[in-house]
């Protein structure tokens, strides 16, 4: 195997359920709520009850986790866009 291949990441399959989608943000109501409209208009099928949060040691981020039906890589592209823009967001894995 040589390495080109080895370091280029697996190709995703759409439809994908189940992809996860992680945001770390600032630890404010603001920002969880703008986070979650974002989610909600990229991908409307959201099962908030499958969403998790978890606060930082020093209680200034919140990572949140969801679980989303990926439909393409424009979809997950707009969606990443969108939230890295904003200055609560530090991170979208």
């Amino acid at each position: 195997m040589n390495q080109s291949t080895s370091q280029r990441p697996p190709k995703i399959q759409f439809p994908c359920e189940d992809y996860m989608v992680k945001v770390v943000r600032d630890a404010d109501e603001k920002a969880h709520q703008f986070v979650l409209e974002v989610m909600r208009r990229h991908a409307p099928e959201l099962d908030e009850d499958r969403m998790t949060l978890r606060d930082s040691s020093t209680g200034k981020f919140t990572s949140m986790t969801f679980y989303i039906l990926a439909t393409g890589e424009d979809q997950l592209r707009a969606l990443f866009e969108e939230l890295k823009a904003h200055p609560s967001v530090h991170m979208v894995l």
